[in-house]
Order: structure tokens, then C-alpha cells, then sequence
């Protein structure tokens, strides 16, 4: 009987220690996780990326920065993600702070991933340190905002090819539920016919994003550093939030297409500030007085900051027009908008989010000649959009347009949006490489920002 019972505890031992050991990650699938590194997280799309964990990333995020305000928020963040009720988060941090500390993520290499969203002004010098001692980027836009950034980020997407790594910045518009509507209505003869040339005046495809200083973020008010608001760091408004309106012209009018720097002739850019009061600027920084180096920018009293911009151009013989504009603060229960246009020979497709939408995004389709449009319409919508976006309706208003319904659980919002371009770019990490046509629409993407830019300088 003793015999039996000190068998059946070795069996029992066996299998609990056989189960912990299925349970428990193997020493390979360890090795080939993703690993992470934070560089100088100096905005708040850094904590983003971890706003959610990831089945192939390691759980260690690997911190490199200097002390300061900044890294102080981006680790309440993650803090705060870990601790809270639903999904909480199970991130644990290795800080390593110093001034030293691009120096000491290179030399340490812990990490295959560098994550960086901070200071603009710095960030293409990371991204070219980065790609040169092997390691793959993973970044906030913009990559660059002045002529001398566009010729490094030229010289880091040839360093990273012969190193086999990858440079990506995040795009999170794509995934927009109305913009990727937009965008499968664009692709259908039958509704939109094809995109127009456009004019100067009226281009083939418009995008309009107005941003406010003061917001709420994961339910707080957000603190942005003084230097945001130095374009000698931040960028001027045509080089910094543009870079998502860009991506979208191309991404949109010319899906999976090459589109070649040839192609692209700025016709026409301007930029005006946003002017700030001493009271406006301490609410949003919590400091009492402008440091030094907004002196340049002070008219009396006040701020102005070059955070708006527009630019004209064509590209690929099409008319395209973008402009940011930024505003202290938004009305009580707004936010963020974005209007958008594309021009198509049977119909337009426009986006609002102004009053009559309760400032949400909704698509709006415009027919050029209504008899036998809405039966066209909805066959479209009952079929191929059904496929992506089920529970999609259409509803007819009375001037003849069409109001795209799509259900709510496809409007997730822009912080989740960040979990979503995380998850593609880990797919494009695993395969080794970027769609053929990103790397080339990337510089195409800069290259015009940069030379819209380069036309309010003139």
C-alpha cells in the first residue's frame, strides 16, 4: 500500500511539474520574442503603443531616457494601464536614465525594437542611430520636419535595407472606420467612378484635421511640455500633423501603388499661428512664465505658434490639398475633426464632423446623377462592404446625399487605433518586410511635406 501511494505522489508530481512546464514559455520562444525599447518618450503616443499587450511582444519594456516630467508621464501611464479594472496591462519596466542614453541603448541593445515619440527635432538623428547598429524602428510622425531631416531619413531607409531592419511610423489614421469606408467606396467603379483631375481651386481629394491644444487623454487633461510649442522642436503644423493627411491622399487615391518623388509638384502652401495667452499656455504646461526659447515667438504677452499650415500639389497629375489647424481649445463636447473630400467622375465621398454629425465622423455620398443611383449604391453596400464592415445601412436625405451608417463597434477611437498599427507592424516584423510600396511612399510622404515647408519659408 505504501508502495502504491508513494507511486501515484511521483505520478502526481510528474504531471503538475510536466502541466507548469507546458504552461511556461520555453527558453526559444523567449528568444524570439519581440522586445521593446523606449527612447525618450517626450509625448504621450509613446505610452499608446502599451495601452495593450501583444502575444509576440515580451513583456519588458527596456527605457532609455533622460529624468524628467516626460518620462515621469509616460511611466504613470504605463502605471496607470497596469492597474486598471478592465484588461489591465502586465508590462514591467527596465529604466535606465542618463544624458547618455541614445549612447547606452546602442551599446546595451537589449532589445530589436526601438520605439521613439518625443522631441521631432531629434528623432530622425535616433531613427539614423537606430538603423545603423541593427536595430528595427518603430516611430511616432513625423520622421522629420526640415530639409536637412528629409536627406538623413534618405541615408536611414538605405542603411536599414542593408541592415535588414525596418523603419515605420505610425499611421494610425488608416484606421479610421470612415477614412477606410472612404477609401473601399473610392475602389468601386460602379459608386465612384474613378478620381478626377481636379483644379487647384477644387482638388481631387481635400483633407482638413483641426487639433486643440488643451484635451483629455485616457481621461485625463493632458500636460504638454513648453517645447511642443517650439517649432525649432516640434515642427511647424505643416510638417507635423500633416504627415497624416499626405499618407492618406496616397494611401487612399492610389492604393498599392509606387508613387515616385517625380510625381509630386507643390503648387501652392502657407502657415499662420495659433496665438496663446500667458493663461492658455500655463493651463496646458502648468508652468508660471514662457522658458527662454519662446522668447522668438512672444508678440507681448502672447504666443504664436506656427501650428497651422495648408499646402496644394499634385500628385500623379491629381489635385490634393491638406491643412492642419490648431485651436486652443475645443467647445464643450467636441474634439478633434477631420472633413475630407475625394472627387469622383459618379459621386463624391465626403466626410463631416462638424454640429450636425454631434461631431463624430460620418461619410456622406454624393451622387453626380441621382436616377438609379441609390439601387447602385446599395448593392455595393449589401455586398463587398457587408464583407468588412457587417451591419453597415445606408440612409437618403433629403438633398439627394447619402449618409453612410457604420456600427459602433467599428468606431473604436484614436488611442486604440495605436494597438492596431502595433499588430500590423508586428506582422510586417515577422515576414522581414513592408508592402513593396511603403518604403518608397514614405520618402514620397516626406518629400512633401518637407517641400511644402520649404514654400512658406520663400
Amino acid at each position: 500500500m505504501k508502495q502504491f501511494v508513494t507511486l501515484l505522489c511521483a505520478v502526481l508530481l510528474f504531471s503538475c511539474a510536466e502541466e507548469k512546464k507546458n504552461q511556461e514559455p520555453s527558453n526559444e520562444e523567449i528568444s524570439s520574442k519581440v522586445k521593446l525599447m523606449t527612447l525618450d518618450p517626450g509625448h504621450f503616443h509613446a505610452a499608446l503603443v502599451h495601452k495593450k499587450m501583444y502575444p509576440q511582444v515580451d513583456s519588458t519594456i527596456y527605457l532609455f531616457a533622460p529624468e524628467g516630467p516626460e518620462v515621469k508621464d509616460f511611466l504613470s501611464k504605463i502605471e496607470a494601464y497596469n492597474t486598471r479594472d478592465e484588461a489591465p496591462t502586465q508590462w514591467t519596466v527596465e529604466s535606465n536614465f542618463g544624458e547618455d542614453y541614445l549612447e547606452q541603448m546602442i551599446a546595451d541593445k537589449p532589445g530589436n525594437v526601438m520605439i521613439v515619440a518625443g522631441k521631432n527635432s531629434k528623432k530622425i538623428d535616433y531613427v539614423l542611430a537606430a538603423v545603423k547598429a541593427g536595430l528595427n524602428v518603430y516611430a511616432d510622425k513625423p520622421l522629420v520636419i526640415d530639409p536637412q531631416g528629409f536627406e538623413k531619413l534618405k541615408e536611414a531607409f538605405k542603411v536599414a535595407k542593408e541592415n535588414n531592419v525596418l523603419i515605420y511610423d505610425i499611421m494610425t489614421e488608416r484606421f479610421e472606420s470612415t477614412t477606410m469606408m472612404q477609401k473601399l467606396l473610392s475602389t468601386m467603379p460602379s459608386v465612384f467612378g474613378e478620381l478626377t483631375d481636379g483644379t487647384a481651386e477644387e482638388p481631387a481629394i481635400s483633407k482638413e484635421s483641426v487639433h486643440h491644444f488643451f484635451k483629455y487623454v485616457s481621461g485625463n487633461p493632458l500636460v504638454r511640455p513648453a517645447w511642443f510649442f517650439d517649432v525649432n522642436e516640434e515642427g511647424e503644423g505643416i510638417v507635423d500633423v500633416t504627415t497624416h493627411l499626405v499618407d492618406l491622399v496616397q494611401w487612399e487615391a492610389f492604393p498599392g501603388e509606387i508613387i515616385d518623388t517625380a510625381n509630386i509638384e507643390m503648387v501652392k502652401a502657407k502657415r499662420w499661428p495659433t496665438v496663446l495667452t500667458p493663461e492658455e499656455f500655463n493651463k496646458v504646461t502648468g508652468l508660471e512664465a514662457y522658458p527662454d526659447y519662446l522668447n522668438k515667438d512672444l508678440k507681448g504677452e502672447d504666443l504664436h505658434v506656427f501650428a497651422n499650415g495648408e499646402m496644394v500639389y499634385k500628385i500623379n497629375g491629381k489635385f490634393a490639398k491638406v491643412s492642419v489647424i490648431w485651436n486652443y481649445q475645443a467647445p464643450e463636447g467636441t474634439g478633434d475633426t477631420h472633413y475630407s473630400i475625394m472627387r469622383g467622375t459618379k459621386s463624391d465621398l465626403i466626410i463631416k464632423q462638424g454640429e450636425a454629425e454631434g461631431y463624430k465622423p460620418i461619410l456622406y455620398v454624393h451622387p453626380k446623377e441621382a436616377e438609379g443611383f441609390e439601387e447602385v449604391l446599395n448593392e455595393a453596400v449589401n455586398g463587398k462592404v457587408q464583407d468588412e464592415f457587417a451591419g453597415t445601412t445606408v440612409e437618403k436625405m433629403e438633398d439627394g446625399t447619402f449618409k453612410i451608417a457604420i456600427p459602433e463597434e467599428f468606431k473604436i477611437g484614436h488611442e486604440a487605433h495605436f494597438g492596431q498599427v502595433t499588430e500590423n507592424f508586428l506582422k510586417y516584423y515577422e515576414a522581414g518586410k513592408l508592402p513593396e510600396w511603403e518604403v518608397p511612399n514614405m520618402i514620397s510622404k516626406y518629400y512633401t511635406t518637407i517641400e511644402g515647408y520649404k514654400m512658406t519659408q520663400e
